[in-house]
Order: structure tokens, then C-alpha cells, then sequence
């Protein structure tokens, strides 16, 4: 490949495909393609083929050794644990990169190595994430630091047009899978997984409050009415400390990969880059942020856009079957014993936090270094979070 064959953030495909080979086991591998998967807002993600190099040393080593792995593990023990992710055909392999978005990146945002640590630490726990094969903290291979994992197979559903072609019950087994994930995600024993420093965990919303203030500085194009309404409102009203466990910081369906037959499974939870130790209910405002119930499909979408239009995609949970708002909370209190009664204030808190983060997708716009289509509408979606956060906090 070529530098005019890749898509933007992959500037030397070859400087790439020599590092690939100097470290996936088995290697050297050829670059075959590069393909950027579209849909995300923040770290970019690349699906990578590559092929072995007829007659490399290393390559045929590493198929004999899968082959007899292979045969000795059998067909029962290739599914037990779900997707094996290593996904290809013949000497065909397809692996995922995960890197940095281009321009304006925030202080302590896009945190390569940190996602990496999460990943590494969760393999073999009961939250499923991508086998990792290797990072890079060279920003003379792509221009940034990087990650290499295995492709897992699974779809994302990210809009109604994804899931109205679920059945109700499968639509309703996956709300249930997505709510234990949550509650498996707070269960996770972080001292055991070599998780324990990760955040300090203590005065999580408080110092969330601060970080975001911070971010919003950094990232605003323009002024923003309820913004300063908002931000005292929500520190008024922070809650007392409660508990500390491992929280996901952007957990929500279109970052769960799902296989729908014979029944709704989650194959693996992505996009760990906000992963930290803080309060678990921040986590289910969030979710309940992006949990789109029928008939508000479309809040989001600027008036005149195209049926289809990217923009910010939040009506996947809007078709039929999918569980309320209500009953997703009343089960994750049901799985984990804790108390729900004040979700509204995580709830507010998500939508500000995500006004923020669009705020600066939207500079990032300005500033023509998004990669991908629908950017310019990110910004339309800015004041109607800060509005529907004092709605919420309104009761």
C-alpha cells in the first residue's frame, strides 16, 4: 500500500506494515488494506488486513503452531468463550487500530496507553474487550501513539435503522445483556486486575465537574446560553460520596460489538479511552443519556437534515422491544443493590458532559480536521443537551 491508498491519520501505510511485522507473533505480515470504520466521534479506528509473507520464517512457525493449537483445542473449546478474534481467511487476518483524532486533542484526552492498560487488565474477566496484539508509543510510525488489537466479530448498532430489524424479545435480551454488562463492568475487582491506581476514585463528580469546565475552556467557539446556569446548578446539587468501582465513562449500546442469533450476545465492550475508578451511577446517567425511548427519536437531528443523517445517532434503543429508561435503571439496581432514587442528577450530568465532548468535536470541525461525514451537525446538538440537562434537573 501507499500513502494515497490510506485513509487520513495513516500517513505511510509502509512505515506501518514495518512496524506490524516487527511485532505481531508470527510476523512479517504485508499491509493489504486499510479501512477507517466510520461512525465513531473521537479516537479514530481502522480495520486492518494483513497477510503473511509466503515463506517467512516466522509465518509458517506461527501456522504450524495455530494449526496444532487448533486441533487440539477443538470446535467445543473455539466457542466457549465467543469470539476468538482472530478473524480472516486463509493467511488473510484482520486486526483493529486504534489512534488519537487529528487535531485539537485535550489535555489528558485520547490516552493510547491507558486503554491499552484497561484492555490488558480486563482479559479474562466477565466483561468480553478485543485480544490485543501490541502498542506504539512512536508518533514517527502514524504520527501519533497507537494500539493494534484483534477484530472481534460482532455488529454495532447504532440507530434505529440498525435495530428495527430485531424481534421484541431480542431487542429485550439485549437491553438485559447491556444492563448485567453494566453491572459486571462496577463488579470488576479493579485491585486484582491491576486496576487499583487507575483514578482516585474519591471526589469523582467533583473532580469531573472540574475536568469538563476545563475541557468546555479549551473547546468552546462560541457563547453558550445555560452553560454557566448549568454548571452551578450542577454543583449545587452534587451528591454525597458514594461508591468507587471501574466505570466505563461512555458505556452505551453502539460501543458494545453484539452477534443477534441464536440470541442477542455482547462479543466485546470498545472504546475504553475515558475508563477510570469513580462513581458507578455516572456511568448509568450516561447510558440513560444515550437510551432514546419511542417517539423521542430524532430530538437531535437539525431540522432539514436528510433521513439519515449522522449527526448524533441516539434513537437505536427507540424500536420496538427495547426496555424504558425506568425499567433499564430498575434492573442494573436490581443486579447491583444500589440505590437509584437520585439518577436524574447523573442523568443531567451526562448530558452536560456530552455537550462538552460534541463542543469539541464541533472545534475540531472548525478546524477541518474530522475525519469521516456528518461532523458539521455535531455542533446543532450542543444547546439542546445543555437545555435538556436543566430540564431533567427540573423534574
Amino acid at each position: 500500500m501507499t500513502a494515497t491508498d490510506a485513509p487520513p491519520g495513516i500517513p505511510s501505510p509502509p512505515r506501518l506494515a514495518a512496524w506490524l511485522s516487527d511485532h505481531i507473533p508470527g510476523g512479517p505480515v504485508e499491509l493489504t488494506d486499510i479501512q477507517l470504520i466510520a461512525g465513531g466521534r473521537s479516537n479514530l479506528t481502522y480495520r486492518l488486513t494483513v497477510s503473511e509473507v509466503p515463506g517467512a520464517k516466522g509465518a509458517e512457525e506461527a501456522k504450524g503452531a495455530k494449526e496444532g493449537e487448533e486441533a487440539k483445542e477443538g470446535e467445543e473449546a473455539k466457542g466457549a468463550k465467543g469470539a476468538k478474534g482472530t478473524e480472516g481467511t486463509g493467511d488473510r487476518r484482520l486486526l483493529v487500530l486504534r489512534r488519537p483524532p487529528l487535531g485539537h486533542v485535550l489535555p489528558t484526552a485520547h490516552d493510547m496507553s491507558r486503554e491499552f492498560r484497561v484492555l490488558s487488565a480486563l482479559a479474562g474477566t466477565q466483561v468480553p474487550v478485543a485480544p490485543l496484539v501490541a502498542a506504539c508509543t512512536d508518533d514517527e510510525v502514524i504520527g501519533a501513539p497507537f494500539y493494534v488489537m484483534e477484530h472481534v466479530p460482532g455488529v454495532v448498532l447504532r440507530s434505529r435503522a440498525d435495530t428495527k430489524v430485531l424481534t421484541e424479545t431480542q431487542a429485550a435480551d439485549l437491553s438485559r445483556c447491556l444492563a448485567d454488562m453494566l453491572a459486571a463492568i462496577h463488579g470488576v475487582d479493579v485491585a486484582a486486575v491491576g486496576l487499583g491506581d487507575l483514578g482516585r476514585g474519591a471526589g469523582y463528580l467533583r473532580r469531573q465537574l472540574d475536568r469538563w469546565q476545563r475541557q468546555w475552556e479549551l473547546s468552546a467557539t462560541r457563547e453558550m446560553p445555560g452553560y454557566t446556569q448549568l454548571v452551578d446548578r450542577l454543583t449545587t446539587a452534587l451528591p454525597a460520596e458514594g461508591e468507587v468501582t471501574l466505570v466505563h465513562g461512555d458505556y452505551r449500546l453502539d460501543n458494545a460489538l453484539v452477534t443477534l442469533d441464536p440470541r442477542p450476545r455482547i462479543t466485546a465492550v470498545v472504546d475504553w479511552e475515558m475508563a477510570t475508578l469513580g462513581d458507578p451511577l455516572a456511568d448509568l446517567g450516561l447510558t440513560l443519556v444515550y437510551w432514546t425511548e419511542d417517539g423521542e427519536q430524532g430530538w437531535l437531528t437539525q431540522d432539514g437534515a436528510p433521513a439519515g443523517t449522522r449527526a448524533v445517532s441516539t434513537d437505536a434503543t427507540a424500536s420496538p422491544g427495547f426496555w424504558t429508561r425506568a425499567e433499564f435503571a430498575a434492573e442494573y439496581a436490581r443486579l447491583t443493590g444500589r440505590d437509584v432514587s437520585r439518577i436524574g442528577y447523573y442523568v443531567a450530568f451526562g448530558y452536560f458532559k456530552l455537550a462538552v465532548v460534541l463542543e469539541g468535536i464541533h472545534a475540531r470541525y472548525l478546524q477541518r480536521k474530522t475525519v469521516g461525514e456528518g461532523f458539521e451537525r455535531e455542533g446543532f446538538a450542543v444547546p439542546l443537551l445543555i437545555a435538556r440537562a436543566h430540564q431533567v434537573l427540573d423534574g
